[in-house]
């Protein structure tokens, strides 16, 4: 395992240098200047000048890539051309509205999902079937923006059981910090929900046909212990898989949600730097993001190694 692990970190090596390449790349490549965002419109030519190289602009490419990649290796993610504050202090600042939102969302569509999908699994053809596959194509096909406003006018607005827009932070207690992430949470994680109840579905159907299933029912052994035994590894895997590239997209997921309902997390870290044109805390929002993805696809490797030991091998 240990030796597969290895091999999963080296593989994202090369990715993580490609996503820097590419982001470091975006401020030569989009129209517009980051000198003449820093000082200013209204800034005189001589000023511009001193900005461009005071932001090191002024040097040869390739200089000003490793100069920001070793920035990057100390953890410094450079500072806003606007606001001159440190990005890395900004990203903190906003990380944990995203993180608690991602969670949130993450755990009730993962046990939702997964109780559903094997609830039909097992009941294959039967009208509670058909009646949960029909709801799973439903919540795969709806928008969460969409569920978002919906959630906001309905049990907002009109009924006032959760906050529209906000965060509470921990520190203000669970209730608070609950109560703010239960309907952005919802509206994120619906299509995450019903793609994995559908991923788990189609994995208990396939395990249950196999001829080791039908040996164990064969020999008498209860219902539910060649279902918790036998089954539910096995049917894992095809779970797993999609549960981890939920968790990549739903990231992205989360810079909408986070403005629909008014939350001061990653996304709209990212928004407010795209509009207002400040080059550095996009970059330093792109690498992170690609840091947490590579992350969760490492973690993700791994879970499918312990499901599938052939995986270890391949």
């Amino acid at each position: 395992m240990l030796i597969f692990m290895v091999k999963r970190l080296l593989a994202a090596v090369p990715v993580l240098i490609l996503v820097t390449i590419l982001s470091f790349s975006m401020i030569h490549l989009i129209p517009g200047d980051a000198a003449v965002v820093a000082a200013g419109e209204n800034a005189s030519a001589e000023q511009i000048a001193a900005t461009r190289a005071q932001l090191g602009l002024d040097q040869n490419i390739v200089v000003q890539y490793f100069s920001w990649v070793g920035n990057l290796l100390t953890g410094d993610l450079g500072t806003s051309l606007l606001s001159s504050h440190r990005n890395v202090d900004a990203i903190l600042e906003a990380l944990p509205v995203t993180l608690s939102l991602a969670f949130v969302a993450l755990s009730w569509s993962l046990v939702f999902g997964v109780v559903v999908g094997v609830f039909a699994g097992l009941r294959q053809g039967t009208w509670v079937d058909r009646m949960l596959t029909g709801l799973t194509t439903l919540g795969i096909s709806m928008p969460s923006f969409w569920l978002g406003l919906l959630f906001v006018t309905f049990f907002s607005l009109q009924f006032r059981l959760f906050p529209a827009t906000g965060y509470a932070p921990l520190s203000e207690g669970v209730d608070a910090w609950f109560s703010h992430l239960v309907l952005p949470a919802l509206a994120l994680g619906t299509v995450t929900a019903a793609e994995i109840a559908r991923q788990s579905r189609a994995g208990v159907i396939d395990v249950l046909e196999r001829d080791y299933i039908r040996t164990a029912t064969a020999k008498g052994l209860p219902r539910w212990k060649v279902i918790v035994k036998h089954t539910s590894k096995n049917a894992a895997v095809p779970v797993v898989t999609v549960f981890g590239l939920q968790a990549a997209a739903l990231i992205g997921g989360a810079v909408i949600i986070e403005q629909v309902f008014g939350m001061p997390g990653l996304g709209s870290v990212a928004l407010k730097a795209i509009l207002e044109r400040d080059f550095p805390v996009i970059q330093a929002f792109v690498v992170v993001i690609t840091l947490f993805v590579l992350v969760i696809n490492l973690l993700v490797d791994i879970s499918y190694a312990y499901f599938n030991p052939k995986a270890r091998t391949s």
